[in-house]
This record gives structure tokens, sequence and C-alpha cells, in this order.
């Protein structure tokens, strides 16, 4: 790690399904403003290890701790606690506006009750503009700043993908998890987000990427680590990683087919 605080310590995760084991025995640690790459070939588990730390899923054996603190077991009090991600498959709400659709992530640090939204009352009211400017300054941040009154459907897909890490943002986390962020972009649109992901660590945000795209982790992490039916093959600095033989060896005899189910 780059930072001497660990902001997520994963240790000792595993996660079963019946009789397959897709994630064993996996440490994974990421510091302050570290961008970590997640890679490996398909059927690796990659997504089902993002699904553990992010409480979609609880893991069958280990722990996964945030800022020291073991994080629950459901996604959203994971959010809360200040671990955020986006999804391989883009998940906006395609008939709400850009910036709705930010606002919506922003509503767990809302703390107002039911009787105050029910009344809207001051307090909402002002709750309410704090969160719509929040919104707005991130729409702006993420580049589309513009669309803002734009259904989330009617934009671009590599603006969809840059509105999902904006509402991610939203929820004011400290890690930010990217599941495939640049899948089905042009080069244009990936150095795009890479300036983005970029731009997320300079506000003192740690990342973690999974990717395919092998150009695009080795120039941005500072640290990548490597699953391989479903253990951690390796981990280092990129340079390290990419010329190892037994990753080399891992991606020519890949299997075919991902056995995890956000995959399919």
């Amino acid at each position: 790690m780059t930072g001497s605080t660990a902001v997520l310590d994963a240790r000792g995760v595993t996660k079963r399904f019946g009789g397959l084991t897709a994630v064993r025995d996996v440490d994974f640690t990421v510091g302050e403003g570290e961008i970590v790459g997640l890679i490996g070939p398909n059927g690796a588990g990659k997504t089902t290890f993002f699904n553990c730390l992010t409480g979609l899923y609880e893991p069958t054996a280990g722990e996964v701790r945030y800022r020291g603190r073991r994080l629950p077991s459901r996604p959203h009090d994971v959010t809360r606690a200040g671990v955020a991600r986006t999804f391989q498959n883009i998940r906006l709400f395609p008939n709400m506006t850009v910036l709705e659709n930010v606002m919506v992530g922003r509503h767990c640090r809302l703390r107002e009750g039911l009787l105050s939204a029910i009344g809207r009352g001051p307090r909402y009211r002002r709750a309410e503009a704090e969160a719509e400017g929040t919104a707005r300054e991130l729409l702006e941040f993420a580049g589309i700043g513009r669309l803002a009154g734009s259904l989330a459907r009617n934009l671009p897909y590599g603006d969809q993908r840059r509105l999902e890490i904006a509402r991610a943002l939203a929820s004011d986390p400290g890690l930010l998890l990217l599941d495939e962020p640049t899948a089905g972009m042009n080069p244009q649109e990936t150095e795009r987000t890479r300036e983005l992901v970029l731009a997320i660590r300079d506000r003192g945000l740690a990342v973690v990427v999974i990717e395919h795209d092998m150009r695009f982790i080795f120039g941005l992490c500072d640290r990548v680590a490597v699953l391989n039916q479903g253990e951690k093959l390796v981990e280092g600095p990129p340079s390290d990683v990419q010329s190892d033989e037994r990753v080399i060896a891992a991606y020519i005899g890949g299997a075919p087919d991902d056995d995890e189910p956000e995959e399919a």
C-alpha cells in the first residue's frame, strides 16, 4: 500500500455456492489514496469477490473491514459506512433525470425523517436543496453537468457510465469500487474515464477497479491483484504483474465462461 492506513482490509474471504467455491481465502487491502486493480480471466471470481466486499453476498468465511470496522452484510449499510460501487451492467433509473439519479445516491446522507418528508417543512427543503447542490457539483465534476435535465435513458453509453460514477460519489464514500467502468467504450471514452478516476483519487478517495482492458489497468493503478479460479494468484506493481509468467499462463488457459452471477 502507498498509504500507511488500510482503508479496506479483507482477510480470508471465502464464498461458496453449494459445492462450488467461487472465492477461496483471499486477502486484499487498499490504502489511503490508492488505486488498486483487480484482474483475472473469466470465471476467476472477481465480481463474486466485489459482491462480498459490498454486502451483496455475505462471505462464507473471512471478514471485510473498512477503516478498522467490520462491514455489515447489507448493501445499504455498507454504502452508509463509506463504501460505494458501480456495476458492470449499468443500473440507472432510466425514466428519471440525470440530476434525480444523482440525488437518489445522496439519500443515505440525508437525516430527515418520514414526518419531515411528508410535511415538506423547512428542514426537509433545506436538505433537498443541499442534495441538489451536491448532485449538480458532482455532475460538473464528471463532465456531464449540461445533461442534468435529460432522462438517463437518453444519454450516450459513455455518459451513462459517468452518471453511475457520479451517483456513487453522491453517497460521500471513502472507497469507490468500479466494476468494468470502460466496458464497451471507445479509446476516447476510455481515456476520459481514466482521467476521471485519477481526479477521484485526487479528491482523497481510494479506488478499486475490475477491468478486462489491461492497458487501462496497467496505466492507471498503483497495484494490481490477480485472481484465478477464486484464489489470489499474484499482487504487486503493474510492471511486475504484467510480466509474471503465472499471470500469462492464467490468461492463456482461462475458462471460457464466468461463474459469477453478475457476469451472465
